[in-house]
């Protein structure tokens, strides 16, 4: 059976509309198998700005001290986790929220010193994500690892979809937004390669937050996920066999 990977941003969480969950069940009709991957980067800014706590961000990382990664812990696994995976329940799917850490995703920091906790996914402990598959389960998982030490990480959303994408050799990877895809001089874009996205990226026509994720698109492709998508939220992307967002291609497997 065919298997997505989507990642759902945090700032489209309370966005998602019938369309959006009309789509997945026409996946699930077609074979497709299902894993979200979810952020929660709005409600992670309201609980640091509760706190008095600041947020500060590296080239679209959020910089984790201890406080900032207690926090982000707290609403990523008792928050975000659990509202995605109520909403795939009211819409029929037997969803089932997934811990990060809890043994499925492994990782190392990426730059202690500018970034302090913020991690990247070194293994993914693909087994037990087919075991939920294989009963029935579709599993939200949260964007935190564990190192071998036993250090908890904050892990960008983008990233960690991309890498359990690789694990699992999904079909495809898709990111789920509050926009229809990436756009250039007011056009939607339907297919991008990956040369030139990484030069819009240089000239800052792909900026901010859609950095990461276009970012996490390039370094799937280029390790193996067979197709990468930015889709929307809020209207259909798969109706009747048809995909809409921006897919990002490989250019050198394009050619082939």
């Amino acid at each position: 059976m065919s298997l997505i990977v989507i990642k759902c941003g945090g700032s489209i969480l309370d966005r998602l509309t019938s369309d959006f969950f009309d789509s997945l069940k026409n996946l699930s009709v077609q074979g497709y198998q299902l894993i979200f991957v979810h952020g929660g980067g709005p409600e992670i800014n309201d609980m640091l700005r509760l706190k008095s706590i600041e947020s500060q961000f590296v080239q679209g990382l959020r910089k984790t001290d201890d406080r900032t990664l207690e926090t982000a812990e707290m609403v990523l696994s008792g928050q975000s986790n659990r509202k995605l995976a109520a909403l795939l329940q009211e819409n029929g799917f037997n969803a089932l929220g997934v811990n990060g850490p809890d043994g499925i995703l492994h990782g190392d920091f990426v730059d202690k010193d500018r970034l302090g906790y913020v991690g990247r996914i070194d293994h993914v402990s693909a087994e037990l994500l087919q075991l939920l598959l294989e009963n029935g389960y579709l599993p939200v998982l949260t964007p935190l690892a564990k190192t071998k030490d036993g250090q908890k990480l904050n892990v960008n959303a983008d990233y960690a979809a991309a890498a359990v994408a690789l694990a699992l050799n999904a079909d495809q990877c898709l990111f789920v937004t509050d926009v229809e895809g990436i756009k250039a001089e007011g056009a939607l874009i339907d297919r991008l390669e990956d040369e030139k996205a990484a030069a819009y990226i240089q000239d800052g026509t792909i900026s901010g937050g859609m950095i990461p994720k276009v970012e996490s698109a390039l370094a799937a492709i280029r390790q193996g996920v067979k197709s990468v998508r930015i889709i929307s939220g809020v209207k259909p992307f798969y109706t009747g066999g048809a995909w809409s967002g921006t897919q990002i291609n490989c250019k050198e497997r394009t050619m082939a």
